[in-house]
């Protein structure tokens, strides 16, 4: 795993933490629900191209 791509893990998962956070307020923002899963969505595109960039393809991100 490259650093680039290791960050990237982080920075999805910091996305994911705020997005839960923020879907659990008693009134939440949709328009930060949504950014924010435009932002992970994001990542994780880029999260695979990483893959196939490193292992040819040969490598699966398990989908959550």
């Amino acid at each position: 795993m490259t650093f680039s791509s290791f960050r990237l893990m982080q920075y999805h998962q910091k996305i994911d933490r705020e997005l839960r956070a923020e879907i659990s307020r008693r009134w939440p923002d949709v328009l930060r629900i949504q950014k924010l899963k435009r932002r992970k969505l994001a990542i994780k595109d880029r999260l695979t191209r990483h893959a196939h960039a490193s292992f040819g393809g040969r490598l699966r991100l398990k989908k959550a």
